[in-house]
């Protein structure tokens, strides 16, 4: 029998690997992890250790080091790996409100991911996008809707990021004492939203108060609360510095004031904007000693190709390269990768939770605490299932893209709304499908029938939006003329026209759909539907999602994670990194709809509030707690909000600050008393420069299920109550 060399070398291969774990002391279990790490480390030669900076490293044989590609996705379920769960887009997740959930989803990614690479491992998959250190979650906030990747996001708050974003990392690392199930990495770090267009050469130079107030507190959260193990270094630069070379955000900030002890990684091709982008380094040699002393670990790009070359030119030392190669194997360590595969607990997981109907009905809940009831004229909403007539249209109505977003798995059991309430409605309803309008262009045929049969029906469901074609990466969003992001926040034409023309035609109510990742403008059409529905991309279930929702098995109960603005001109300049003007925090123009608003099938009533004209000095904690109570004859869950509101902002305060919620479940006619502890740290602010400060004066905490403003009460929401405190 013949033997090709291919096989000669992996039996060769795997004999050194099997000698070198009976004979080389880290792969000794009693040993602490640091101490393996470091006897790996001194055994290699500085050849071996060059190669090991890139996100696809190489084998060592020899030492029984395995193949690795550290560049995996786990945005909203196993992503670009073929079969697992696809679970509710991010932004989706802030309008949930729900941590415990969140954790309780990203057990069941992690349970996937495990399960997924041990299959890829006994198959020899070893390559991209088949291992456990997931370059998730995305932690930026969401400071201007036109950027295409806030769909990635938790939405526009600090707190509520922060909240969604340690959940996730618990849920997806796990609870051993010993081992990592999988590893979390918070990106982009730092002061990264976009343009798409400009971030390889961008820099950012936001005020000390918005820095510190705004976009550095969620990674702060996800050190020192989720113990996250990686930090993706962005595009972009900040103060003048590229991030990936930054030492004042990787070192100062990141390792020496927040404690961080996991691995930095670079933006796929970051490094190389130091050289090209920002032009901070003449060659490459020198932009990766920049990246290496500043702290980056892993290169996912090239430029790192390049330390033996640095080595050479004595812009870096082999010290520095065991420094930084060291926290890469521990993280490596630490996920088994080393030890026998008993050892590990999370090794247990078997290939049936892969897709599971566990999971798919877990998937299908996260997708219905998301959805937000945005209006409901007279109402409209829940349909009867028994409906005898209804006509279902729209450029998203059949589609199964709208439900993915974008870094996405694979699954056989998506569900459309078509396909949702089909399987909702009684077998007697008279239910019609026509599409009716191309998604983002004109129809080519100028003979259109659809829009009539709205005409003929007891209600028209028409399931509108935008897609991950039109917002999303620069390199993904194939239908966008601005490379993912988007120059207005209108509905494509095509499809305001169409919702016009069965307005004009129908019979009965229109509910509209919206799928989508950020805020839309729908002052064109509002006024003409009775219902609107924000969907977003609700992942595999999401048309059993929504017909639960539209036909009342399941009473709405997401709150927007984002302010809806009425139109682009209610928008400071998309390149302007300044708050001012941004959010539910500093807007000070009217929106569409208000942050943390959100409809339900019944109303809830606030009342007997107690800590009135409370005085509240440094050190100390403030609880209080009110009445809830469920007016309707419907059960649902609400989400109550806490918002500290200064009497003077004093011309740089937040008009409000989300500082506490829950989501509560309120059986019909039910009152509830809630409790809520506002911490001592929680009354500190950040001043002009940066600092968390006691700032004294008059405030009000205001409780509702909204934030606390006319717009909010004006479209629906219940009316909030105050306690008043002072900080002295």
């Amino acid at each position: 029998m013949k033997i090709s060399i291919f096989n000669l070398f992996m039996i060769f291969s795997i004999a050194l690997q099997s000698y070198a774990q009976n004979n080389y002391k880290w792969f000794d279990e009693t040993l602490p992890f640091e101490e393996r790490a470091d006897l790996l480390i001194e055994a290699m030669t500085l050849k071996e250790k060059v190669a090991q900076f890139l996100n696809e490293t190489p084998a060592i044989p020899r030492l029984g080091v395995p193949e690795y590609n550290w560049w995996n996705e786990s945005l909203h379920g196993i992503a670009r790996n073929g079969k697992a769960t696809i679970f509710p887009q991010g932004i989706a997740m802030g309008a949930t409100f729900n941590p415990d959930l969140i954790q309780e989803m990203t057990t069941a990614i992690s349970d996937e991911g495990r399960a997924k690479f041990k299959i890829a491992q006994a198959m020899n998959n070893k390559g991209l996008y088949a291992g456990l250190t997931f370059w998730s979650p995305n932690v930026n906030i969401f400071r201007d809707p036109r950027w295409g990747r806030g769909q990635e996001t938790y939405g526009e708050d600090p707190f509520l990021t922060s909240k969604i974003g340690v959940a996730y990392v618990k849920g997806l690392q796990g609870n051993d004492s010993k081992y990592f199930k999988a590893t979390a990495c918070a990106k982009h770090f730092a002061v990264h939203s976009g343009p798409e267009e400009l971030r390889h050469s961008f820099n950012a130079s936001p005020s000390k108060l918005d820095l510190y107030e705004t976009y550095l507190p969620a990674f702060e959260a996800l050190v020192k609360e989720g113990n996250v193990q990686g930090v993706m270094g962005a595009y972009n630069a900040v103060y003048g510095d590229p991030s990936c070379s930054s030492e004042f955000l990787l070192d100062e900030l990141l390792k020496k004031q927040w404690g961080f002890n996991g691995y930095i990684v670079s933006d796929c091709g970051a490094l190389g904007d130091i050289l090209k982008g920002h032009k901070k380094a003449k060659t490459v040699e020198e932009a990766v000693a920049l990246a290496m002393n500043a702290g980056v670990n892993l290169n996912c790009g090239w430029v790192y190709q390049n330390i033996q070359s640095a080595i050479d030119q004595n812009l870096i030392t082999e010290e520095l390269v065991n420094e930084r190669l060291k926290q890469l194997f521990l993280i490596r360590f630490k996920l088994g990768f080393f030890d026998k595969a008993e050892s590990n607990p999370f090794n247990n997981v078997t290939s049936e939770v892969i897709n599971s109907d566990e999971h798919k009905d877990l998937a299908r809940k996260v997708a219905q605490q998301s959805i937000v009831l945005l209006k409901n004229k007279d109402n409209i909403l829940p349909l009867d299932k028994n409906i005898k007539t209804l006509y279902i249209t729209g450029p998203f109505s059949s589609s199964s893209n709208i439900l993915m977003a974008n870094y996405y798995g694979m699954s056989a059991n998506l569900v459309t709304v078509l396909e949702g309430v089909t399987d909702k409605v009684s077998l007697g309803t008279s239910l019609n499908y026509r599409q009716g309008v191309l998604p983002f262009n004109k129809n080519l045929n100028p003979l259109n029938w659809a829009p009539k049969v709205a005409g003929q029906v007891e209600a028209t469901i028409v399931v509108v939006g935008i897609s991950n074609e039109i917002e999303g990466e620069e390199v993904d969003a194939i239908a966008s003329e601005h490379k993912g992001d988007r120059k207005d926040l209108k509905l494509p034409q095509s499809q305001i026209d169409y919702i016009k023309e069965l307005c004009e035609h129908k019979k009965g109510p229109i509910i509209l759909v919206l799928g989508t990742g950020s805020p839309v403008s729908l002052e064109e059409v509002e006024p003409l539907v009775d219902a609107v529905v924000c969907m977003w991309y609700p992942g595999e279930q999401g048309g059993n999602a929504v017909a639960d929702v539209l036909f009342g098995d399941v009473a709405p109960s997401g709150h927007l994670p984002i302010t809806f603005p009425k139109n682009v001109d209610q928008l400071p300049a998309f390149d302007d990194y300044s708050m001012k003007g941004r959010t539910y925090k500093y807007m000070e123009k009217e929106p569409m709809y208000p942050f943390g608003f959100g409809l339900t099938y019944g109303q809830t009533e606030f009342s007997n509030a107690s800590g009135y004209l409370k005085s509240i000095s440094k050190k100390q904690d403030f609880s209080f707690s009110v009445d809830i109570k469920n007016t309707s004859k419907v059960n649902f869950e609400d989400v109550i909000q806490v918002y500290l509101v200064p009497e003077d902002t004093q011309g740089f305060l937040p008009k409000y600050s989300l500082k506490a919620f829950k989501r509560v479940e309120l059986l019909a006619g039910e009152t509830k008393n809630i409790s809520f502890n506002i911490s001592n740290q929680d009354f500190y602010q950040t001043n002009l420069k940066g600092e968390k400060a006691w700032i004294k004066g008059n405030y009000k905490l205001m409780i509702g299920n909204a934030l606390p403003s006319k717009r909010s009460l004006k479209l629906g929401a219940a009316k909030p109550i105050e306690i008043t405190i002072k900080l002295k």
